[in-house]
């Protein structure tokens, strides 16, 4: 990905020197969590988890940060995606007739209070409706390797403009008829119901990635590749399997490896929204 001297953007909260406890649990890093735990969340309306914490009493302290010479490059690279996908979003927001708001990402370290409730680096990258911001913790690709962003610069890319896609889904009005509808339904169909949001989520960061090419020519040989080998590290059966359980497509919340390939594929071959509508698809 050519993403070296781009320009980057400036919606970022850098809050890496704040150290935040809640309830006895304190955030200090990723630690050895199972990477099935860290990858469920990745995406999507993370209140439902983090209201487990909300009465919890809370501390916050400021203490120096010094970021590593590989956060330092992340740092860089992940505000240059986000100014991408600003680029993108106005572009299609403006031709659609109306306005598109930028959110802000923020960087933590080990833990963070989100407008969503308190939040420790082991959910993962995840976005929050309410206050419009995506929470990223840089460790996170060092935890999780080369397939999910150590040594993939486009697979961050993907999952910076995934979170994103969030975004765009709560300013369309996508986001609050899916809860509406989670409401009235059981666990299964609520589950389904995640799934097309989730899947959506990975096809508007395809649309993202059309346009970046299109507009920015900013891909190189590979980079496609290594964001639908991102995907399927993170679809649901993936998951299932690497925590030796059993596969059950009806606790799927993000959907299988393949769908999430496909999605994403779908997005970024089109560049189109009407392509991405999950929700009217008969098969997913």
């Amino acid at each position: 990905m050519r993403w070296e001297g781009r320009r980057q953007s400036s919606n970022i909260e850098d809050r890496r020197g704040m150290r935040v406890s809640r309830g006895g649990l304190v955030g200090g890093g990723l630690g050895t969590l199972a990477i099935a735990l860290l990858v469920m969340f990745l995406g999507g309306d993370p209140t439902p988890v983090l209201q487990n914490a909300a009465n919890a009493p809370s501390q916050t302290t400021n203490e120096p940060y010094a970021e590593s010479p590989n956060e330092a490059e992340w740092r860089q690279q992940i505000a240059v995606t986000l100014a991408e996908t600003e680029d993108a979003w106005n572009a299609l927001f403006t031709d659609l007739g109306g306005q598109y708001r930028e959110p802000v990402l923020v960087l933590f370290n080990g833990a963070v209070e989100s407008s969503c409730g308190f939040a420790q680096s082991a959910m993962g990258p995840f976005y929050c409706p309410p206050d419009e911001k995506v929470y990223i913790d840089l460790g996170f690709f060092d935890q999780l390797g080369p397939e999910l962003g150590g040594q993939n610069d486009f697979a961050r890319a993907y999952v910076v403009a995934h979170e994103v896609g969030h975004h765009v889904q709560n300013l369309m009005g996508i986001s609050n008829r899916v809860h509406e509808m989670r409401q009235r339904v059981g666990e299964v169909e609520g589950n389904q119901l995640s799934v097309r949001q989730e899947l959506q989520a990975d096809c508007f960061a395809g649309i993202w990635g059309h346009r970046a090419q299109r507009y920015a020519g900013i891909l190189e040989s590979g980079d496609v590749e290594e964001a639908i080998r991102a995907a399927a590290a993170v679809g649901d059966d993936t998951i299932q399997r690497s925590a030796g359980q059993a596969v059950v497509p009806d606790g799927f919340t993000h959907g299988s490896s393949e769908q999430r390939m496909r999605w994403f594929t779908t997005g970024f071959k089109s560049g189109s929204l009407e392509s991405c509508d999950t929700f009217k698809a008969a098969d997913l």
